[in-house]
């Protein structure tokens, strides 16, 4: 299944509507006066940082939880792929479109791509079992002395002998790459402070402060290599998000505008797949926050 949003179809429909609209006002009236009935879609980039995670692991033969895992996002930087229909959903996006019930609320869904990997150079701390057969690659990584990890450091790259790196699999690769999908409703309000910076023709600028909390589902597609099983690489329904916005808004020519946001929530995942046996599951929760900036346009409907 494609979960790859046809954003080339999205946007044509946007600056269709945009060039078919005209909005009748009174010449004592700004156009942006008033919110209520607009309908707003943007599309931006984001950066993100995680607070460190317990992953639990459970599967056939094994039950162990890695301890205060640190993971980074996957920038790409300024990259056209962020305008190229046939590769924008590769960097970390954002996409939302909403509608004003009133002048100062709004209601809007979207997705919240964001990319998760876990640091490979790292040693974590481990507690659990794993007792693998002796005919499974992994049964390297055995309970040693056949007692339980008990906070034992674990390099996950590799517990094995350095000398011979290369042919050893690694403890552990886990990501959410394509991606940590925050697919996600919010409720906004936006208040427009122009006149703090005495803009006078809010037609022609306008600057509003934003503030909103949402919720969502995570549907990531992760790529985790556990004790050297396959990877199953796919997407699925993981778990929940709560977040929390406030951002400022510049409209230019009523109809246009530039958005940045800082965006934190809490993310908890009790059902990542890991492997193609339905038994192999991962769990974790933790903590995120996204710098965001958008560029969208706002019209009525």
């Amino acid at each position: 299944m494609s979960f790859r949003l046809n954003f080339l179809a999205v946007l044509f429909c946007f600056l269709l509507t945009l060039t078919i609209f005209a909005q009748k006002t009174s010449n004592n009236e700004k156009y942006t006066a008033h919110n209520k009935g607009k309908f707003y879609i943007y599309w931006g980039g984001n950066r993100e940082d995680f607070t460190k995670s317990d992953i639990h692991f459970t599967g056939n033969n094994y039950d162990f939880t890695i301890y205060d895992v640190r993971a980074d996002d996957k920038p790409k930087g300024w990259h056209a792929d962020y305008v190229n229909p046939a590769r924008m959903t590769i960097p970390q996006t954002n996409f939302r479109m909403g509608y004003y019930i009133n002048d100062h609320y709004n209601i809007s869904i979207g997705l919240d791509h964001m990319k998760y990997v876990m640091r490979q150079d790292q040693i974590a701390n481990v507690t659990g079992t794993i007792n693998l057969p002796s005919t499974d690659i992994g049964s390297m990584y055995n309970n040693p002395n056949n007692l339980p990890y008990n906070n034992t450091p674990v390099n996950l790259l590799t517990n094995y002998s350095e000398d011979d790196v290369s042919a050893v699999p690694p403890f552990l690769t886990f990501e959410h790459t394509d991606g940590l999908n925050y697919i996600n409703t919010e409720v906004a309000r936006v208040d427009d402070i122009s006149k703090i910076f005495k803009i006078k023709n809010t037609d022609k600028f306008q600057l509003n402060l934003i503030e909103g909390i949402g919720t969502g589902i995570l549907y990531p597609k992760t790529n985790a290599k556990v004790l050297g099983k396959e990877r199953h690489d796919d997407f699925h329904v993981s778990g929940y998000g709560i977040s929390a916005k406030v951002g400022l808004n510049l409209t230019f020519f009523k109809h246009f505008f530039v958005q940045t946001e800082l965006k934190g929530g809490y993310i908890n995942m009790n059902d990542i797949r890991t492997t193609s046996e339905n038994i192999d599951k991962a769990s974790q929760h933790f903590m995120f926050l996204q710098r965001i900036i958008a560029f969208g346009g706002i019209f009525k409907i």
